[in-house]
């Protein structure tokens, strides 16, 4: 079965969502990369942030795909990693969402990887 495409204004509505799952459940270094500019990519967005535990990214993931289906009424199209909870993938289709253990994000560097991207870094409010 082949992803729906969501339009522009859902994309940006899909992330602000995501964005906001995260910072609830307080994700660590949150960034929004936009690489829809860059060619052949497989997806708009990517979300990333890391944080200290097992139980946390679980806590992370669960949020986002709770509030995303309540706000948005989208669900997750794939996820990957929730055995381990090293690196959590959630595939939204135009938007991809990467959980990290902190050592895992510093090993596999997403940021560097796609350096021409549009990064915005998002803070938690103490």
């Amino acid at each position: 079965m082949a992803k729906k495409k969501i339009n522009k204004s859902n994309t940006e509505a899909l992330v602000a969502a995501i964005v906001q799952a995260v910072l609830d459940k307080k994700g660590e270094e949150l960034i929004t990369m936009d690489i829809s500019k860059i060619n052949n990519t497989i997806c708009k967005y990517f979300v990333i942030c890391h944080t200290n535990s097992n139980t946390h990214a679980m806590a992370i993931a669960d949020n986002i795909e709770d509030h995303v289906r309540k706000t948005l009424k989208e669900k997750v199209w794939h996820k990957e990693g929730l055995d381990n909870a090293h690196w959590i993938l959630l595939d939204y289709a135009d938007v991809v969402v990467h959980i990290f253990q902190r050592e895992f994000r510093q090993f596999y560097n997403i940021e560097g990887l796609w350096a021409d991207a549009d990064i915005i870094s998002y803070r938690n409010k103490n």
